[in-house]
C-alpha cells in the first residue's frame, strides 16, 4: 500500500509575545476609537455646568495681570469670556471689531475678563490677526488643544460666558451679531 497523502508544510506559529503586543494594541485603538465616540457625543459643555479649573497660557504681551499663565479658579469672582478663534477663521473676522469695543467697555471695571484662545493656528498668524483687529485682552494658544477639549468645542468661533462661581452660564455658537448682544449677555451676569 502506498501513502497518497499530500504532505502538508509546517506552519511556523506567531510567537505569544508578539500575539500579546498586537492585541495590545488591537485593544488600544478600540479605546481610542470609543473615548472619541462618547466625546463626541457629549457635545459641547451646557450652560448650568460647573466647569473643573484649568490653566490657560498666554502669550507675550497678552498676559492677564503680567501673568504667562492664568486658571479659571484664579478668576472666581467674576465673569469670564472665553472666546475661541484662529486667524484662518473668516466668522471670527466677522465678530473681532465687536470683542474688542466690549473689552474696552468692561475692562477699567475689572469685574469682568476676556480670555482668546488660538485653536489649531501658529503664533505668527496669530499674533498677526491680533494686530490686524487691535486686540489687547488676554490671548494665548490653545496647546494640544487642551482647553478646547474642556469645553468639547465643535468649531470656531465658540464663545463661552462663565460666572462669578465657576458655572458656566452662556454658549455662543458662531460669531456675535453686535457688541449690544456681548452687553447683554454679560450684564446680565452682573446684575
Amino acid at each position: 500500500m502506498t501513502d497518497n497523502t499530500i504532505p502538508t508544510p509546517s506552519r511556523r506559529s506567531v510567537p505569544l509575545w508578539v500575539q500579546i503586543i498586537i492585541w495590545g494594541v488591537f485593544v488600544g485603538l478600540l479605546v481610542i476609537v470609543a473615548v472619541t465616540l462618547n466625546r463626541s457625543q457629549q457635545g459641547t459643555v451646557q450652560p448650568g455646568d460647573r466647569l473643573n479649573n484649568f490653566t490657560m497660557t498666554m502669550f507675550t504681551g497678552y498676559e492677564l495681570n503680567s501673568q504667562t499663565q492664568t486658571s479659571l479658579s484664579s478668576l472666581n469672582g467674576k465673569v469670564v469670556m472665553v472666546n475661541f478663534w484662529a486667524s484662518w477663521c473668516k466668522p471670527c473676522e466677522q465678530e473681532a471689531a465687536d470683542l474688542r469695543s466690549a473689552w474696552q467697555y468692561y475692562k477699567e471695571d475689572g469685574r469682568v475678563v476676556f480670555i482668546g484662545m488660538d485653536y489649531v493656528d501658529t503664533e505668527p498668524e496669530a499674533r498677526a490677526y491680533l494686530e490686524k483687529f487691535d486686540i489687547t485682552y488676554p490671548n494665548g494658544p490653545d496647546l494640544g488643544t487642551k482647553v478646547s477639549q474642556l469645553f468639547r468645542i465643535k468649531g470656531v468661533p465658540e464663545t463661552y460666558f462663565i460666572d462669578q462661581t465657576g458655572v458656566l452660564r452662556y454658549v455662543q455658537v458662531g460669531p456675535f451679531s453686535s457688541m449690544d448682544q456681548i452687553k447683554s449677555i454679560i450684564d446680565s451676569m452682573l446684575n
